[in-house]
């Protein structure tokens, strides 16, 4: 795996070194010690899969509140995706900041989105499908979200959403409370 930080404080783009032959190829995706080693804390409690029958169906921005902020290692494993996280960590030098970037079943790359930034993306395809592993589990009354055309953050999504939930698109501005 090669590991590079982001500018996001604490985020980090996973890309895969493929071992390859006539079979096809073989790479690791994820290692708990490497992680360590880049200074990523991830200890994987909980995996989920997200299908996206539409392009432009737009997820987000979601986001765990404390006490169990909820680091994630995204990756898109069919389709593609434009993956986007926002630092709300009050305090940090990258605060309200935001990166994205493709994901795809072609490019193989993930992103560590680290403990207390929001979270979501558009599909780029039909049948897009997104892998999550969740450092920490699910709390539903610890679920939160900030709307994702939030002027407070200037996000450069590559097209509209087409395809959006109630819940994802009646967020509340960040300005407005959390």
């Amino acid at each position: 795996m090669k590991i590079s930080s982001l500018k996001i404080q604490g985020a980090a783009q996973i890309e895969v070194e493929r071992l390859s032959d006539e079979r096809g190829y073989f790479a690791r995706s994820f290692c708990i010690q490497e992680f360590a080693d880049a200074g990523l804390n991830l200890n994987v409690v909980q995996t989920n899969l997200s299908y996206n029958a539409k392009a432009g169906t737009l997820r987000g921005l979601h986001y765990q509140a404390n006490p169990k902020p909820d680091p994630k290692l995204v990756s898109c494993i069919q389709g593609a995706i434009f993956d986007v996280m926002v630092d709300i960590r009050e305090g940090s030098d990258t605060y309200c900041q935001w990166y994205g970037a493709e994901l795809s079943a072609d490019n193989r790359t993930s992103l560590f989105v680290p403990p207390g930034c929001a979270h979501g993306f558009i599909t780029l395809t039909d049948d897009a499908m997104v892998h999550y592993q969740m450092g920490e589990v699910f709390v539903a009354d610890l679920a939160r979200g900030v709307r994702w055309n939030d002027p407070a953050f200037g996000i450069e999504w590559p097209r509209q959403p087409d395809v959006i939930s109630d819940r994802d698109g009646e967020y509340s501005n960040f300005e407005d409370g959390v």
